[in-house]
């Protein structure tokens, strides 16, 4: 049995090599994605061993207010740094003052980073400072800063230059140094400016004498558990010590949880590979065995029985699965190294140096893609398995010529069921039952596959039979000959198709939602922007100075802040509400005002979750630990620009000693040029970092720039899929070259030309292509009207980008049969008609 499985795969060597393909790529993408999922966490897990390599304890706030990690707590006594440093145990003991710090760059604009942009003091134990100065000194006077290596890169600065550091006031200072983050040139994307301590005092906190922290390095033999337990009673109020694994593995957890969501969606992707190259390997066995009737009939009749024969298919299968998964093993280091170039060129660049590889990925990637293979192949090895000795003598075919009448019961009830709970979690905005139902659709996709392909096909082949003579005719008839096998090409097509669609449609409902609701939020003319970086920002006087421009009428800032709203950590936008009422419409439906100094706004949404009316009474609490209670003003409707809190500034001042602005928003005066007041509000801006001044559409615009980058990421990571599915139209294409040889001499002995023999498989391959290309856009439209309805949001499907979906389909089905078309029109006349 063994060398009849050698022969049979060196025998259809060529017939096999698209599914070796599909499921070496299949398995690359699966392994390329668990391989930067596995890189990444490796860097953070080095990034905070960095981070607390010397760092024993550590003295915080104990007030948590946010889940994202990198963000500052609040402040604690300094008197806790000289109460520390007498515990017995301790060897050094330094205060740890940060705060929101700015860079500016050469030509005066903000460092543009992904993470927070902090400003610290410059710690002078070299154990406990994780940062090192690779080039020039450490600060000395209070204006006198070191900046990490990766910001002054950005920045195009070098030691000795002159810049600034937004505090959010603007500080002139000179970089005497640049430091790396251990051997990393930053903290992740962090950006890093380091004063004195005297200078981050007078520049930050006003000589409040407060810090953030005291880190400390105990004395030799003392360990850190014991150090935080004989540390613990000396703390003031609100304070307290945490040993530095615990703090490493805090901070692990939280990044954690956003790696998780990343490492889930990669591996979403690379199992919708695996998937589309399932259908590519099921169909190319089910084609084989089908030309290889007579030859398991004839081993039948010489006394094989039914199990060698499962055997011998099943053999076949495990070793194209063995030799693609080792091969895709080894080329998902590839992979990984593209797709972090991918994320790289899309403004995403991930911090990970070198690849790792875990154990944990090749226990996952091998056996998927063994068992991914084994599975595709088990349905034709059972039908090899099923074939009668008799079948040697005559003509009988393993695939039946059309679906059975159980497939189209059993399809019809089950796509009634998946499009009845799509519609249904749509209506009741249920996503989970609208994800269930989407699930089940691509099952009802699969059995009904054959049923709907013989009059799909038909129709989709209809242009071509009219415009394309003889070829079209016989290139629709051959697509309608065998439904199954047109299905289950076009099934995988179908796949790649559906999810592209899918994401299409939720990235445009997506978009349409937030542009509608700033749009109907805000109907100004003009709007300063900080950028996308949630900790970045401006000070508050832009506003000021933009409203006594003599084009304005009216001007108000919107900051940003975390607080704990009773039992619940919250994002909250902070404002001068009389200001705000002025720019913004926010449709109050209940209370007098937006707030005043001990009042808030809440959105609709936040009212019913928590049950709150205006005038209940509500706790918050700030990140330095200090509590308020405040009285809900107003209810409004229009949370896509002012969210589901809206604070005053002066409460959110009186327990935050920085105040930074996110947005800026502008009317302007009637009559008003806006183009120069836009020029005005340049000028007037460039001492605060030149934030970027733009007009209500390009400020709309911007809010979905981050959304058309996840899509470009989205298309470019599912076109191996695509990729996939048009090598396993390919191959079907050619096996069923093969296998129609007579056919073909046939046709050019009673005088078909070469270039209609092309035309013909052409067609033939665009009918499967246009079919896999509609059913997946129908498909992919539909899943994304349920998913989107599910969530609330609008419903936008834009017509260009489907319309060029089905185009680059198209075009897919003429590039899949360039070789099959080719290898038909090279077939000898006379050598075809007495193949056998």
């Amino acid at each position: 049995m063994t060398g009849l499985v050698v022969r049979e795969l060196w025998g259809h060597r060529r017939r096999l090599a698209g599914s070796l393909v599909a499921v070496f790529l299949g398995v690359a993408f699966l392994t390329g994605t668990l391989v930067l999922g596995d890189t990444l966490a490796k860097s953070i897990d080095r990034f905070f061993a960095n981070a607390y390599a010397g760092t024993d304890v550590t003295v915080r706030n104990a007030t948590t207010v946010t889940d994202m990690p990198g963000m500052l707590r609040g402040e604690i006594d300094g008197s806790a740094v000289e109460r520390v440093r007498g515990v017995a145990g301790v060897a050094v003991a330094e205060p740890v003052v940060q705060a929101s710090g700015q860079p500016l760059a050469a030509d005066g604009k903000i460092i543009e980073s992904q993470g927070p942009r902090i400003a610290g003091n410059w710690i002078s134990d070299p154990e406990l400072n994780p940062y090192r100065i690779i080039d020039g000194r450490a600060p000395r006077t209070p204006d006198e800063v070191v900046i990490n290596r990766a910001t002054a890169d950005r920045g195009k600065l070098t030691v000795g230059d002159r810049t600034a550091v937004l505090t959010p006031r603007r500080v002139p200072v000179t970089v005497v140094g640049i430091s790396k983050f251990g051997d990393d040139d930053g903290f992740g994307d962090t950006s890093f400016t380091a004063f004195t301590l005297e200078g981050m005092r007078k520049h930050v906190t006003q000589g409040d004498g407060k810090v953030t922290a005291v880190t400390i390095r105990a004395a030799s033999g003392v360990s850190q558990d014991t150090l935080a337990e004989r540390v613990r009673p000396v703390l003031p109020s609100g304070a307290e010590a945490v040993t530095g694994d615990d703090l490493a593995a805090e901070d692990r957890d939280r990044v954690g949880q956003f790696l998780g969501i990343f490492r889930t969606a990669l591996a979403a992707f690379g199992g919708v590979a695996l998937l589309v190259a399932a259908f590519s390997i099921h169909n190319t066995f089910a084609i084989t065995v089908a030309q290889r009737v007579r030859e398991s009939a004839l081993l039948r009749a010489v006394g094989a029985s039914r199990r060698q024969i499962l055997t011998l298919v099943t053999a076949e299968a495990l070793t194209i699965g063995v030799v693609a998964t080792a091969a895709g093993l080894a080329g998902g280091l590839g992979c990984a190294a593209l797709l972090k170039l991918l994320f790289a060129s899309f403004g995403m660049g991930l911090p990970a140096q070198g690849l790792v590889i875990g154990i944990g990925t090749v226990l996952i990637a091998a056996p998927v893609g063994l068992v991914v293979t084994l599975l595709s192949a088990l349905g034709p090895a059972v039908r090899a398995a099923k074939v009668p000795p008799l079948a040697a003598l005559r003509e009988v075919a393993a695939e039946r010529p059309g679906p059975s009448e159980a497939r189209l019961v059993i399809g019809s009830v089950l796509a009634a069921v998946a499009v009845g709970g799509a519609v249904w979690g749509a209506l009741a905005e249920s996503m989970a039952i609208a994800g269930a139902a989407a699930l089940m659709c691509l099952i009802v996709m699969v059995v009904l596959g054959p049923v709907v392909a013989r009059p799909a096909a038909a129709v989709t082949g209809a242009p071509a039979a009219r415009w394309r003579g003889v070829p079209g005719v016989l290139a629709r008839g051959n697509a309608t000959r065998s439904p199954r096998r047109t299905a289950g090409a076009a099934t995988a097509l179908m796949v790649g198709v559906g999810v592209v669609t899918l994401m299409t449609v939720f990235a445009g409902s997506l978009r349409a939602s937030a542009e509608d609701g700033v749009a109907g939020s805000f109907h100004g003319a003009l709007v300063v922007n900080a950028g996308s970086n949630d900790q970045g920002g401006f000070s508050p006087q832009v506003a000021d100075e933009v409203a006594r421009l003599p084009q304005v009428a009216n001007a108000a800032g919107l900051g940003q802040g975390a607080v704990r709203v009773g039992a619940d950590n919250a994002d909250v936008r902070i404002a001068d509400p009389a200001r705000l009422g002025k720019v913004l419409t926010l449709d109050v439906e209940d209370g007098g005002s937006l707030a005043t100094a001990d009042t808030f706004a809440v959105s609709r949404d936040a009212a019913d979750d928590h049950d709150w009316r205006v005038g209940s009474a509500v706790t918050v609490t700030f990140a330095n630990g200090s509590r308020q209670t405040f009285t809900i003003g107003a209810i409004y409707r229009k949370d896509d620009v002012a969210g589901d809190y809206l604070m005053p500034r002066t409460a959110w001042n009186a327990h935050n000693r920085q105040a930074l602005d996110r947005v800026a928003f502008v009317e302007l005066k009637p009559g008003a040029s806006a183009a120069d007041a836009q020029r005005a509000i340049e000028t007037l801006v460039k001492p605060y970092g030149a934030p970027t001044v733009q007009d209500r559409e390009a400020y709309v615009a911007a809010q979905t720039e981050q959304m058309d980058a996840f899509l470009g990421i989205v298309y470019a990571m599912l076109a191996l899929a695509i990729i996939i599915a048009l090598l396993g139209i390919a191959n079907t294409l050619a096996l069923s070259v093969h296998e129609r040889t007579r056919e073909l001499g046939l046709l050019r002995a009673v005088g078909a030309t070469r270039a209609q023999v092309r035309s013909m498989v052409r067609w033939e391959s665009v009918i499967v292509a246009l079919f896999g290309t509609a059913g997946g856009v129908g498909l992919g439209v539909f899943l994304g009207w349920a998913l989107t309805r599910a969530l609330g949001n609008p419903f936008a499907a834009q017509a260009l980008p489907l319309a060029i979906i089905v185009l680059v389909g198209a075009l897919a089905g003429v590039l899949a049969a360039i070789r099959p078309a080719r290898r038909a029109a090279r077939l000898a006349a006379l050598t075809a008609i007495a193949a056998p």
